[in-house]
């Protein structure tokens, strides 16, 4: 299972499975042909070429949990930072025990290196500045617009079986 593989390992996997979940939601994917991007892969929505970073997220104890961050070796050892908005358009995370991706607007990132979103409500109940997942799964590219633009202009999803309740 997911405990022996290796990071890169991961990053493929996810990699992968973000690519077949955007097919099947109608989103055209290309890929660079040279590595060494910032990002991993685009999404073509039909109004907009979006680059896209791919991340692996865990689940644990109802909360779907990924690294956002960067991590490159340098001559100086490893160095840790963050993606800027002009860099990338989305981070999009596969969580393999759910089997399903998120997709997060770089500038909802907040310069964050750890992401958290919820997928069950918390035990004591909190709802202030919880992230649902479900309000960030990648279903449709009407969302996927909606979202990017930060405000409600389109309404449904395509299909219509791929939104979920916010407590999943």
């Amino acid at each position: 299972m997911g405990a022996t593989w290796t990071p890169s390992a991961k990053g493929g996997i996810a990699e992968t499975a973000i690519v077949a979940h955007a097919t099947r939601a109608g989103i055209v994917v290309a890929r660079p042909v040279v590595e060494g991007q910032r990002y991993d892969l685009v999404f073509d929505t039909g109004d907009r070429l979006l680059r896209v970073q791919c991340k692996w997220g865990a689940l644990r104890n109802g909360v779907v949990v990924a690294r956002i961050g960067t991590c490159r070796l340098t001559p100086d050892g490893y160095r840790h930072g963050a993606y800027a908005n002009d860099e990338i358009d989305l981070v999009a995370v596969y969580c393999e025990t759910l089997d399903r991706v998120f997709a997060l607007p770089a500038h909802d990132r907040r310069g964050q290196k750890l992401l958290h979103l919820r997928v069950v409500p918390a035990r004591n109940n909190q709802q202030s500045l919880v992230r649902w997942a479900a309000d960030y799964e990648l279903g449709a590219i009407a969302q996927l617009g909606e979202r990017l633009n930060g405000i409600q202009e389109v309404v449904g999803s395509s299909p219509t079986s791929s939104t979920g309740s916010k407590a999943a």
